[in-house]
C-alpha cells in the first residue's frame, strides 16, 4: 500500500466554496485535486493500492481510496466534487472516525496529528521536503507514507510533528516541485524499484 498526505493550508473546510474558482476561491484546492489525480490515476486505470489523505486546515481529512473509488475521474472539477460531498457529509462524523461521503471517499474532523497516527501504524513515514536526503541514495519503502505540504511550506509546529513522526526525510531532487508533481516522482520511484533498470 502507498499512502499520501498532503497537507493543505488555505483548503476550505465547509462545502461552500465554487467550482469554476478552485485556485483562487478555494484555497487551492486545484493543487490538492491533482495531487489526487497523479496519487489514484494511472493512463488507463487507477492505482488500486494506493491513498491519498487531504488534511484541511488541521481541522478535517479528506481520504480517497483507489481500491474502492468510484464515480471519479483524474480533472480538478470532478475531484473537487468528491471534496465538497465529503465536507458536506462531515458534520455526520463523530469525533475521529470517519464517514464515507462517496464509494471511495470518507471524510474525519481530525488534523495532521492524529491522521498520522491513524495511517502510520507498521509504516514508513517519509516526509517529503526539499533538505531532505536524495531519493535515489534511499532504499525504496514496503510501505510509505509520504507527507507533503501544498503550495505554503510546514509550519513550525508541522515541521516539529513530523521531525518525531517521519522514519525519513527525502528529497525529491535540487529544485522544489509542486505537489502534484512530488506525488508522480514518488510514485515512479517506487514502480522502478528505485530507478533500477531491470524493474522495467
Amino acid at each position: 500500500m502507498r499512502q499520501f498526505v498532503v497537507v493543505g493550508h488555505e483548503a476550505p473546510t465547509t462545502p461552500d466554496f465554487p467550482l469554476d474558482d478552485l485556485a483562487g476561491g478555494a484555497g487551492r484546492l486545484d493543487l490538492l485535486c491533482r495531487c489526487v489525480g497523479a496519487a489514484l490515476f494511472l493512463s488507463h486505470g487507477i492505482r488500486e493500492d494506493a491513498r491519498v489523505h487531504l488534511v484541511l486546515q488541521d481541522e478535517c481529512t479528506v481520504s480517497f481510496d483507489g481500491a474502492t473509488l468510484r464515480n471519479a475521474r483524474p480533472d480538478e472539477r470532478t475531484l473537487a466534487g468528491l471534496v465538497r460531498s465529503a465536507l458536506d457529509a462531515a458534520e455526520d462524523a463523530v469525533g475521529h472516525r470517519p464517514v464515507e461521503s462517496s464509494p471511495g471517499v470518507t471524510v474525519a474532523t481530525r488534523g495532521l496529528d492524529a491522521t498520522l497516527a491513524d495511517v502510520a501504524r507498521r509504516r514508513t513515514v517519509v516526509h517529503l521536503h526539499e533538505d531532505g536526503d536524495p531519493l535515489p541514495a534511499t532504499d525504496p519503502p514496503a510501505d510509505p507514507v509520504f507527507v507533503l505540504s501544498d503550495h505554503r511550506d510546514f509550519t513550525a509546529d508541522e515541521m516539529a510533528l513530523l521531525d518525531d513522526a517521519a522514519d525519513r526525510r527525502v528529497s525529491l531532487g535540487p529544485r522544489p516541485i509542486h505537489a502534484d508533481h512530488a506525488t508522480a516522482v514518488a510514485h515512479n520511484y517506487l514502480d522502478t524499484a528505485g530507478y533500477d533498470p531491470d524493474s522495467y
